[in-house]
Protein backbone atom coordinates (compact mmCIF):
# COMPACT_ATOMS: atom_id res chain seq x y z
CA UNK A 1 0.00 0.00 0.00
CA UNK A 2 3.00 2.45 0.74
CA UNK A 3 4.82 1.41 -2.43
CA UNK A 4 1.12 2.72 -4.24
CA UNK A 5 0.53 5.37 -2.28
CA UNK A 6 4.05 6.17 -3.35
CA UNK A 7 3.88 5.84 -6.98
CA UNK A 8 0.57 7.83 -7.30
CA UNK A 9 2.35 10.44 -5.64
CA UNK A 10 5.24 10.70 -8.05
CA UNK A 11 2.62 10.38 -11.24
CA UNK A 12 0.76 13.67 -9.93
CA UNK A 13 4.05 15.75 -9.59
CA UNK A 14 5.32 14.85 -12.90
CA UNK A 15 1.56 15.86 -13.94
CA UNK A 16 2.11 18.68 -12.62
CA UNK A 17 5.43 19.67 -13.84
CA UNK A 18 4.41 18.88 -17.40
CA UNK A 19 1.32 21.19 -17.21
CA UNK A 20 3.88 23.66 -16.08
CA UNK A 21 5.81 23.32 -18.99
CA UNK A 22 2.80 23.62 -21.26
CA UNK A 23 1.28 26.59 -19.57
CA UNK A 24 5.17 28.07 -20.18
CA UNK A 25 5.22 26.66 -24.05
CA UNK A 26 1.79 28.66 -24.63
CA UNK A 27 3.02 31.64 -23.34
CA UNK A 28 6.16 32.24 -24.73
CA UNK A 29 4.14 31.12 -28.10
CA UNK A 30 1.99 33.98 -27.33
CA UNK A 31 4.73 36.38 -26.57
CA UNK A 32 6.11 35.61 -30.19
CA UNK A 33 3.08 36.62 -31.55
CA UNK A 34 2.38 39.40 -29.97
CA UNK A 35 6.00 40.49 -31.31
CA UNK A 36 5.72 42.82 -34.74
CA UNK A 37 6.46 40.73 -37.57
CA UNK A 38 9.35 41.69 -39.90
CA UNK A 39 7.09 43.31 -42.23
CA UNK A 40 5.51 45.60 -40.23
CA UNK A 41 8.85 46.76 -39.04
CA UNK A 42 10.53 47.26 -42.77
CA UNK A 43 6.82 49.32 -43.20
CA UNK A 44 8.12 51.60 -39.96
CA UNK A 45 11.32 52.30 -42.14
CA UNK A 46 11.70 55.52 -42.41
CA UNK A 47 11.08 56.39 -46.45
CA UNK A 48 12.84 59.67 -48.06
CA UNK A 49 9.89 61.95 -48.61
CA UNK A 50 7.51 60.05 -46.59
CA UNK A 51 6.63 57.72 -49.08
CA UNK A 52 4.64 54.67 -48.13
CA UNK A 53 4.77 53.01 -52.21
CA UNK A 54 7.22 51.55 -54.30
CA UNK A 55 9.51 54.30 -56.55
CA UNK A 56 7.92 52.77 -59.40
CA UNK A 57 4.61 54.03 -57.97
CA UNK A 58 5.71 57.07 -57.13
CA UNK A 59 6.60 58.17 -60.26
CA UNK A 60 2.74 57.81 -61.29
CA UNK A 61 3.82 54.15 -62.80
CA UNK A 62 3.32 52.88 -66.45
CA UNK A 63 5.05 54.05 -69.14
CA UNK A 64 6.56 56.94 -68.04
CA UNK A 65 8.24 55.13 -64.58
CA UNK A 66 9.40 52.11 -66.87
CA UNK A 67 11.28 54.67 -68.79
CA UNK A 68 12.81 56.54 -65.56
CA UNK A 69 13.93 53.53 -63.86
CA UNK A 70 15.33 51.44 -67.14
CA UNK A 71 12.66 49.12 -67.22
CA UNK A 72 13.34 48.56 -70.74
CA UNK A 73 16.79 49.15 -71.09
CA UNK A 74 16.37 49.58 -74.71
CA UNK A 75 13.73 52.16 -74.97
CA UNK A 76 15.10 53.83 -71.76
CA UNK A 77 18.55 54.09 -73.89
CA UNK A 78 16.86 55.62 -76.84
CA UNK A 79 15.19 57.91 -74.71
CA UNK A 80 18.07 59.37 -73.25
CA UNK A 81 20.30 59.04 -76.70
CA UNK A 82 17.70 61.40 -78.49
CA UNK A 83 17.68 64.10 -75.54
CA UNK A 84 21.50 64.05 -75.78
CA UNK A 85 21.64 64.90 -79.66
CA UNK A 86 18.99 67.27 -79.17
CA UNK A 87 20.95 69.02 -76.75
CA UNK A 88 23.84 69.00 -79.08
CA UNK A 89 22.54 69.75 -82.08
CA UNK A 90 20.90 72.82 -80.69
CA UNK A 91 23.27 73.75 -77.63
CA UNK A 92 26.63 72.70 -78.55
CA UNK A 93 26.19 72.96 -82.92
CA UNK A 94 23.59 76.16 -82.37
CA UNK A 95 21.42 74.61 -84.16
CA UNK A 96 18.16 76.07 -84.17
CA UNK A 97 14.68 74.49 -83.45
CA UNK A 98 12.49 75.82 -86.37
CA UNK A 99 16.05 75.28 -88.92
CA UNK A 100 15.76 71.82 -87.74
CA UNK A 101 12.19 71.09 -88.33
CA UNK A 102 11.89 72.81 -91.67
CA UNK A 103 15.02 70.58 -92.64
CA UNK A 104 13.67 67.64 -91.68
CA UNK A 105 10.15 68.22 -93.54
CA UNK A 106 12.25 69.41 -96.69
CA UNK A 107 13.95 66.12 -96.42
CA UNK A 108 11.20 63.49 -95.56
CA UNK A 109 8.63 65.61 -97.90
CA UNK A 110 10.94 64.82 -100.94
CA UNK A 111 12.22 61.40 -100.53
CA UNK A 112 8.22 60.76 -100.27
CA UNK A 113 7.79 62.70 -103.47
CA UNK A 114 10.04 61.07 -105.42
CA UNK A 115 9.66 57.64 -104.54
CA UNK A 116 5.56 57.91 -105.58
CA UNK A 117 6.89 59.78 -108.95
CA UNK A 118 9.21 56.48 -109.55
CA UNK A 119 7.16 54.07 -108.43
CA UNK A 120 4.92 54.18 -111.51
CA UNK A 121 8.28 54.05 -113.73
CA UNK A 122 9.94 51.22 -111.88
CA UNK A 123 6.39 49.14 -111.91
CA UNK A 124 6.32 49.25 -108.03
CA UNK A 125 3.83 50.83 -105.55
CA UNK A 126 3.83 53.99 -104.20
CA UNK A 127 4.61 54.42 -100.46
CA UNK A 128 1.75 54.38 -98.22
CA UNK A 129 1.31 57.04 -96.15
CA UNK A 130 -1.18 56.71 -93.10
CA UNK A 131 -3.61 59.31 -92.39
CA UNK A 132 -2.37 61.03 -88.84
CA UNK A 133 -4.96 62.80 -87.09
CA UNK A 134 -4.76 64.01 -83.36
CA UNK A 135 -6.93 62.24 -81.13
CA UNK A 136 -9.49 64.39 -78.97
CA UNK A 137 -9.79 62.03 -76.16
CA UNK A 138 -5.93 62.06 -74.92
CA UNK A 139 -5.99 65.60 -76.16
CA UNK A 140 -8.63 66.62 -73.56
CA UNK A 141 -7.14 64.89 -70.67
CA UNK A 142 -3.73 66.10 -70.97
CA UNK A 143 -5.45 69.71 -71.13
CA UNK A 144 -7.67 69.20 -68.09
CA UNK A 145 -4.62 67.57 -65.87
CA UNK A 146 -2.66 70.75 -67.42
CA UNK A 147 -5.56 73.24 -66.26
CA UNK A 148 -5.78 70.83 -62.52
CA UNK A 149 -2.27 71.92 -62.04
CA UNK A 150 -1.77 75.26 -63.40
CA UNK A 151 -4.77 76.06 -60.51
CA UNK A 152 -3.29 74.43 -57.95
CA UNK A 153 -0.28 76.10 -58.86
CA UNK A 154 -2.43 79.48 -58.48
CA UNK A 155 -4.00 78.59 -55.29
CA UNK A 156 -0.41 78.12 -53.44
CA UNK A 157 0.87 81.42 -54.90
CA UNK A 158 -2.49 83.19 -53.30
CA UNK A 159 -2.01 81.13 -50.05
CA UNK A 160 1.59 82.57 -50.05
CA UNK A 161 0.79 85.80 -50.84
CA UNK A 162 -1.97 86.15 -48.40
CA UNK A 163 0.76 85.70 -45.35
CA UNK A 164 -0.69 82.64 -44.04
CA UNK A 165 1.99 79.93 -43.85
CA UNK A 166 5.18 81.73 -43.56
CA UNK A 167 6.99 78.32 -43.76
CA UNK A 168 5.47 77.79 -47.35
CA UNK A 169 6.64 81.12 -48.23
CA UNK A 170 10.64 80.87 -47.36
CA UNK A 171 10.33 77.48 -49.07
CA UNK A 172 9.22 78.89 -52.40
CA UNK A 173 11.39 82.00 -52.00
CA UNK A 174 14.16 79.87 -51.23
CA UNK A 175 13.64 77.41 -54.64
CA UNK A 176 12.68 80.27 -56.64
CA UNK A 177 15.96 82.08 -55.57
CA UNK A 178 17.78 78.59 -56.39
CA UNK A 179 16.29 78.42 -59.95
CA UNK A 180 17.35 81.50 -61.07
CA UNK A 181 20.97 81.21 -59.69
CA UNK A 182 20.84 77.75 -62.20
CA UNK A 183 19.00 79.78 -64.90
CA UNK A 184 21.80 82.72 -65.03
CA UNK A 185 24.34 79.42 -65.55
CA UNK A 186 22.81 77.60 -68.29
CA UNK A 187 20.04 78.37 -70.65
CA UNK A 188 16.55 76.81 -70.39
CA UNK A 189 17.41 73.54 -73.07
CA UNK A 190 20.18 72.99 -70.87
CA UNK A 191 18.36 73.11 -68.33
CA UNK A 192 15.76 70.46 -69.13
CA UNK A 193 18.38 68.66 -70.53
CA UNK A 194 19.72 68.35 -67.20
CA UNK A 195 16.36 67.39 -65.14
CA UNK A 196 16.01 64.57 -67.93
CA UNK A 197 19.41 62.92 -67.58
CA UNK A 198 18.70 62.98 -63.70
CA UNK A 199 15.01 61.49 -64.01
CA UNK A 200 16.72 58.78 -65.63
CA UNK A 201 19.73 58.56 -63.30
CA UNK A 202 18.60 59.19 -59.82
CA UNK A 203 15.34 57.12 -59.40
CA UNK A 204 17.28 53.85 -60.35
CA UNK A 205 20.18 54.53 -58.35
CA UNK A 206 17.72 55.68 -54.96
CA UNK A 207 15.22 52.49 -55.91
CA UNK A 208 18.93 50.10 -56.31
CA UNK A 209 20.44 51.42 -52.84
CA UNK A 210 17.42 53.07 -50.81
CA UNK A 211 18.17 50.63 -48.13
CA UNK A 212 21.24 52.84 -47.35
CA UNK A 213 20.09 56.43 -48.64
CA UNK A 214 17.01 56.57 -46.24
CA UNK A 215 18.79 56.44 -42.95
CA UNK A 216 21.09 59.36 -44.11
CA UNK A 217 18.32 60.84 -44.99
CA UNK A 218 16.24 60.37 -41.77
CA UNK A 219 19.34 62.18 -40.10
CA UNK A 220 19.78 65.13 -42.51
CA UNK A 221 16.05 65.90 -42.10
CA UNK A 222 16.45 65.26 -38.31
CA UNK A 223 18.86 68.08 -38.45
CA UNK A 224 16.93 70.41 -40.74
CA UNK A 225 14.13 70.05 -38.52
CA UNK A 226 16.38 70.92 -35.48
CA UNK A 227 17.63 73.90 -37.06
CA UNK A 228 14.14 75.10 -38.38
CA UNK A 229 12.91 75.24 -34.61
CA UNK A 230 16.13 76.94 -33.60
CA UNK A 231 15.68 79.78 -36.32
CA UNK A 232 11.56 79.73 -35.84
CA UNK A 233 11.67 80.19 -32.36
CA UNK A 234 14.47 83.09 -32.63
CA UNK A 235 12.97 84.19 -35.75
CA UNK A 236 10.29 83.77 -37.42
CA UNK A 237 7.99 83.47 -34.27
CA UNK A 238 8.89 87.48 -33.71
CA UNK A 239 7.35 88.46 -37.14
CA UNK A 240 3.55 89.26 -37.42
CA UNK A 241 1.72 87.00 -40.23
CA UNK A 242 -1.28 87.54 -41.81
CA UNK A 243 -3.27 90.71 -42.45
CA UNK A 244 -4.82 92.86 -39.29
CA UNK A 245 -8.20 92.43 -38.75
CA UNK A 246 -9.90 94.69 -38.92
CA UNK A 247 -11.42 96.06 -35.26
CA UNK A 248 -15.53 96.42 -35.63
CA UNK A 249 -17.32 99.31 -35.72
CA UNK A 250 -20.11 99.64 -32.74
Amino acid sequence: MAEHEEKKHEESLMDRIAEKIQAHDSSSSDSDNDKPSESSIKAKVFRLFGREKPVHHVLGGGKPADIFLWRNKKISAGALGVATVIWILFEMLEYHLLTLVCHLLILALALLFLWSNAATFINKSPPSIPEVQIPKDPVMEFAQALRFEINRAFAVLRDIASGRDLKKFLSVIAGLWVLSIVGSWCNFLTLFYIVFVLLHTVPVLYEKYEDKVDPFAEKAMHEIKKQYAVFDAKVLSKIPRGPLKEKKKD
